[in-house]
């Protein structure tokens, strides 16, 4: 097999392994989409399968400041709060799990079928 040609089944196939991104989700006949609430989230698909929630690192520059003797520098690192819920489709759909931040819907993917 040809480099170029065997680069693409590679690609092909690593691709198949990743999570599939979706900007919506269908429950009980109702579209939630990117940017929803999860009041909306769970008036329409209702409470989901799994919960987690973890602090994401708020990324930002600090001001170097030069230390005095006998101080001591103490750096607050600021997080956002960020939670997936994982929604069991029913048999023969994937998995879907919604990424909220700042309460609002951020993503939505596709993963596994889960195993009964």
């Amino acid at each position: 097999m040809k480099p170029v040609r065997w680069a693409c089944v590679a690609a092909a196939a690593s691709a198949l392994c990743l999570p599939a991104q979706a900007e919506s989700l269908r429950c009980n006949g109702q579209i939630s989409e990117v940017g929803e609430s999860k009041l909306s989230i769970l008036q329409k698909c209702g409470e989901p399968l799994l919960k987690d929630s973890y602090c994401k690192p708020v990324h930002q520059r600090t001001p170097i400041v030069p230390t005095v003797p006998g101080s001591t520098v103490v750096a607050v690192l600021p997080c956002e709060q960020v939670d997936e819920w994982v929604y069991d489709r029913g048999p023969g759909h994937l998995t879907a799990t919604v990424k909220f931040e700042s309460g609002q819907v951020t993503s939505i993917e596709y993963g596994r079928r889960l195993q009964r």
